[in-house]
């Protein structure tokens, strides 16, 4: 971050942060959004929401899950819409991976429009294919306190017990080469059409994601107050 300052919006205006599993992007989301002093809002959690609050968006979404069925774009984009709405969105909000897909981006564009708001920038944390595999595969995380650990870059202790409170270490399903290099194809096939879209319209920036979490911060701060919509306030 930069000293003294803090990086604000100047209207209501939505920011966009990509990237593929293992990019950082949750890290950078949180803080962003606190820099900006504005919500972050992640489409997962908006619709574990709903569905645990019985709201009729999150009773008619688990309707299409219980038979199996994708939960409609336009179904999701209302959640974010509506969720923009709230008093601590009145000048915007950082969407966390979202939207997911082309679709998911032409109609977020469209109902943003109808509101008088815009995509004003998306952020790409750019990281190569077999970074983001390297950086996932190998987890190990502690059954007891969840400390993790890489069998590259934290090696556990050769028992395989946690050092901090020596419970057992377990791998996640999601962290297994298989699972981590399928969910980064379905990233590249599914979500970097969505990147293009933003591309075509001269608001997408890409971020080199592949160093460490400091020197990202940076250049996202940087990239956002060389932005019109965005200025520095001291």
């Amino acid at each position: 971050m930069m000293e003294g300052h803090n990086v604000v919006l100047d209207t209501f205006a939505v920011a966009l942060l990509f990237g593929a599993p293992g990019a950082g992007k949750g890290t950078q989301a949180a803080y962003l959004a606190e820099t900006l002093r504005i919500p972050h809002i992640a489409s997962g959690d908006l619709l574990r929401y709903h569905r645990a609050a019985g709201t009729l968006l999150g009773r008619t979404a688990q309707s299409f899950m219980d038979r199996g069925s994708l939960v409609p774009d336009a179904l999701v984009v209302e959640m974010i819409v509506q969720r923009l709405d709230q008093p601590d969105a009145r000048r915007g909000g950082l969407l966390d991976g979202f939207p997911r897909t082309y679709g998911q981006a032409i109609e977020l564009d469209e109902r943003l429009g109808e509101r008088g708001g815009e995509v004003r920038i998306a952020l790409h944390l750019d990281v190569p294919p077999r970074a983001l595999v390297e950086r996932l595969a190998g987890r190990w995380t502690c059954q007891r306190c969840q400390s993790v650990y890489h069998e590259r870059f934290n090696p556990p202790r050769p028992d395989f017990t946690c050092a901090v409170c020596r419970g057992v270490l377990i791998q996640r399903a999601d962290d297994r080469r298989e699972i981590v290099e399928r969910r980064v194809r379905i990233f590249q096939r599914e979500t970097v059409p969505a990147i293009r879209h933003y591309e075509t319209q001269g608001i997408l920036r890409r971020i080199d994601g592949d160093r460490p979490i400091d020197g990202v911060r940076a250049s996202l701060l940087a990239t956002l107050a060389d932005v019109e919509s965005f200025e520095l306030a001291s």
